[in-house]
């Protein structure tokens, strides 16, 4: 099997994976910007031919940066519809974050515009805040090395998965709207996709909660308590309380990583006794995974672009929008081996192999025989990360509770009882340091995305803790997370669920910082 995709996974891409060293662009600083495309590709899935959206750089979808390398891009529409790109990870000025109207227009076809920021190292990415267009696949990597990457002088290998299906995602939307999505789990019924004027309910009289004075430090000092009926009552089946969790609301027609099913896998060419480091992101509209490397020894090293402390195993997830980075150490004799992607609480799977030359490869089922459980319903996993580089400690200036809501039936996700355009912003002063408190109350887990700053995870449950470092946080149902920042830039920051059909329903609001005084 040949180990580049021949759907155009090039080598300088940033899903290119098949040589010994990622591949640099060669760009001086001060030179040409980067010329990105957004543009329409075609995809074989199964044999079956797929027309999708992409983000074409020099070398195919994607693009990587060298250590130190400024993110100077020009951005040209290729579409024959307006777009505009987010910068998922980064934290540019608020001007070019990529979200219509805050405060810039979308792209019109055929624009051209211009980015220049400082980069920050890490695995992130790049996509269209256009949710149907994320859903027809417009995103792609954005792999910023560090000088420690090109030190440590490990196999990069990128997994980007999504889950796609052939009907427009407007069509989408409206069968999970009216409860005939398919997927897992209880709750599916008649309703409607809301517009975003359409009137709240069910969650409004918790609006405007606040859980007062959270005490000092980046790591909290919070008077959290115990917080009844929060913790534990997760199982393994996605039960609660003996009520049934949504965990899948749509049944995809393909689950992709690379752009590929496992009807036809990435193979990606490894040496023997190779030292890999495989950066996975999960861009799927509305599906979680479990990365499962199997017989290959693994330790999870970083989580949404930020270093934590390594973690041995061989089973990691992640919601969308997160990414992990894994190390992989192979055995010095040749072989294969399968790194498998598992949908939660279902048996589709996607992935792809590492080989070394001449290997065996063996044909893999895109259906398991068992369904893989839910996601950290526990926060399990989210308990045993720890920041390499937390937040320097300092008293807290303002916390916020912003209660999760909504349910299947109708379609209806909320953040402090209201969908966007009734929302009341979420505020601070430039300089704060501040505590979201994100406390889901409905059976769906929600991963919270706040753009233009990275935050730590400081409580879980009511339990203090010294997390992680992120910009997407997994809420499970009927739980609690507490994260920390320091407010940046003064301006109108998205703060939204990145389950797409959760924010095509209005489930956002915004992180409104003002000037300090």
């Amino acid at each position: 099997m040949n180990m580049l995709s021949r759907r155009g996974f090039l080598a300088a891409s940033a899903a290119a994976i098949g040589a010994a060293h990622l591949p640099r662009i060669a760009f001086a600083q001060g030179v040409a910007p980067i010329s990105l495309s957004a543009a329409t590709r075609t995809l074989d899935i199964d044999g079956r031919a797929a027309t999708v959206f992409g983000l074409a750089g020099p070398g195919g979808q994607g693009l990587i940066l060298d250590p130190g390398q400024r993110f100077r891009v020009d951005l040209t529409n290729d579409l024959d519809v307006g777009t505009i790109i987010h910068w998922h990870g980064q934290i540019p000025p608020n001007a070019q974050d990529g979200v219509p109207d805050m405060p810039m227009p979308l792209l019109a076809p055929g624009e051209t515009r211009s980015y220049d920021f400082e980069a920050r190292p890490g695995t992130h990415w790049m996509h269209s805040h256009v949710p149907t267009q994320e859903m027809q696949l417009l995103a792609a990597p954005l792999i910023v090395r560090s000088a420690e990457d090109v030190a440590a002088d490990r196999q990069d290998v990128v997994m980007f998965l999504h889950d796609f299906s052939f009907k427009a995602p407007e069509e989408v939307l409206a069968e999970i709207g009216a409860g005939h999505g398919g997927g897992h789990g209880a709750g599916h019924g008649a309703g409607a996709l809301p517009d975003q004027g359409a009137p709240m309910g069910g969650m409004g009289a918790m609006q405007g909660m606040d859980h007062g004075a959270m005490g000092h430090g980046a790591t909290g000092g919070m008077p959290m308590g115990n917080m009844p009926g929060m913790g534990g009552m997760m199982g393994m089946g996605g039960q609660m309380g003996g009520m049934a969790m949504d965990l899948n609301d749509y049944d995809w027609d393909a689950y992709l990583a690379n752009d590929r099913t496992l009807s036809d896998p990435e193979v990606v060419r490894v040496e023997r006794g190779g030292r890999i480091r495989l950066r996975v992101i999960n861009a799927a509209a509305a599906t979680v995974f479990w990365i499962d490397t199997g017989a290959a020894e693994a330790r999870l090293v970083a989580v949404d672009g930020h270093a934590v402390q390594p973690i041995a195993g061989s089973r990691f997830g992640l919601a969308m929008g997160q990414r992990l980075d894994i190390e992989i150490d192979l055995p010095n004799e040749g072989g294969a081996w399968p790194i498998i992607a598992l949908r939660e609480g279902a048996r589709e799977r996607t992935g792809l192999i590492l080989a070394t030359q001449g290997a065996e490869v063996q044909r893999l089922d895109a259906v398991a025989e068992s369904e893989a459980p839910a996601f950290d319903t526990d926060l399990a996993q989210e308990a045993r990360l720890v920041a390499l580089n937390a937040l320097p400690d300092r008293p807290v200036d303002r916390s916020q509770m912003l209660m999760l809501g909504g349910s299947m039936q109708p379609y209806l996700w909320t953040i402090n009882g209201a969908v966007w355009g009734q929302h009341q912003p979420i505020t601070a002063r430039s300089g704060e340091r501040v505590v979201l408190s994100f406390h889901n109350m409905s059976m769906m887990a929600h991963p919270m995305h706040l753009h233009g700053h990275v935050f730590q995870v400081v409580g879980l449950n009511g339990r203090r803790v010294a997390g992680a470092l992120r910009d997407t946080v997994h809420v499970p149902p009927m739980s609690r997370v507490d994260v920390a920042l320091d407010a940046g830039e003064a301006a109108r920051w998205m703060l939204h669920c990145h389950h797409m059909p959760h924010l095509a329903s209005g489930m956002m609001t915004e992180f409104a910082v003002t000037a300090s005084v």
